[in-house]
């Protein structure tokens, strides 16, 4: 019976882990940090119960059911399951949530240093799409090109910045905002609601499943048992992210006091720390988690479609990429005003299916 070894187990953590870190994930922590002053931590309790435990309890639900959201959703009935699954990966995908992945990390990252014209937005969409289109193509090696490469680098980033975070704070703690004041975990509970990782984790369920049995394993039990793991370990991962994010934040009222987004306060913090390389280290950070991101969600969703249409998974990946070009090129505030309703409209019945 073939089995993974450590590092093969290792790399499937390191995998899920980066698909989960987009620039969602590492923008809202920082504004919760800032904004919840002396009562950070009683706030991150209430994020890490959202952000982190609903998203491993889907990852090990899918895990018991084969890794398939139209299994998961089978309860419901099978019309009903299947339009819900649809829905989800169209949503997660090429309408709103792959597209939203290259004009996050465009503005967060690279508009500072370029400006944010819609020429500029299209070349870098261009090449970001063009990388997710190569990597989607070969959706066993995933293991490999993610797990040991963009994983670590990703990883090592994280780091960098998390260990800055604690060991060179911009500032005192300020203080707490009003509904921070009031009511932090409920706050924090929120925001961690808002980052809708759940989403994620029932399209990335087929994905970690599928880099299993590239390896050769096909025992229902072991399947299950390596994803559950590779859950926790992403779960323990994006933990660890976001504490150090939300040290952060609190630390940074000296800097960036009055900023709007986890994104300003960013900024402000690796220039503050960083210096002249923190934009140029800002913008890696936040390209490497995004990019992370689309890839899985393109072959999610190549690998759902593939199986309900007559079209073949490289046909999908290409339809996908192009598409999801078009729609990032819209402009950020244009594809959040769009899918804010829609992805808050499907993501409770998602989490009532788990």
């Amino acid at each position: 019976m073939k089995v993974l070894k450590g590092q093969d187990i290792l790399a499937l953590g390191f995998m899920t882990f980066a698909l989960f870190v987009g620039a969602g994930n590492i923008i809202f922590p920082p504004i919760v940090g800032l904004q919840a002053g002396p009562n950070v931590w009683i706030a991150a309790l209430g994020f890490l119960v959202t952000a982190v435990g609903l998203p491993v309890v889907t990852v090990i639900a899918l895990a018991k059911v084969g890794g398939a959201m139209d299994a998961l959703s089978s309860p419901i009935g099978k019309v009903a399951g299947g339009a819900l699954a649809a829905v989800c990966y169209l949503a997660v995908g090429p309408l709103f949530a792959t597209p939203r992945t290259a004009t996050v990390s465009f503005e967060v990252g690279l508009a500072p240093l370029t400006g944010d014209s819609p020429m500029a937005l299209f070349l870098y969409s261009l090449v970001y799409f063009l990388v997710v289109f190569w990597v989607s193509l070969y959706p066993g090696r995933l293991l490999d090109t993610v797990g040991r490469f963009l994983a670590p680098l990703k990883i090592l980033a994280l780091a960098m910045l998390g260990i800055a975070a604690f060991a060179l704070p911009a500032g005192e703690i300020g203080q707490a905002e009003p509904a921070y004041a009031a009511a932090p975990f409920s706050q924090g509970f929120i925001n961690g609601y808002l980052t809708m990782d759940t989403l994620g984790a029932l399209v990335f369920g087929i994905v970690i499943v599928n880099a299993i049995r590239s390896r050769g394993v096909e025992s229902p039990r072991l399947i299950t048992r390596y994803a559950i793991i590779a859950g926790l370990i992403a779960g323990v991962g994006l933990a660890l992210v976001y504490v150090s994010l939300f040290r952060l934040g609190s630390g940074s009222h000296a800097v960036a006091a009055g900023a709007s987004n986890g994104a300003a306060v960013l900024h402000a913090y690796v220039q503050h720390t960083f210096g002249s390389l923190g934009s140029g280290f800002l913008a890696v950070l936040i390209s490497l988690a995004c990019l992370v991101t689309a890839v899985g969600l393109t072959c999610a969703c190549a690998e759902y479609f593939a199986k309900v249409l007559p079209l073949s998974y490289r046909t999908l990946v290409i339809i996908l990429a192009v598409f999801s070009l078009l729609v990032s090129n819209l402009g950020l505030t244009r594809l959040i005003q769009f899918s804010i309703p829609v992805l808050t409209a499907i993501y409770p019945p998602c989490i009532v299916l788990v």
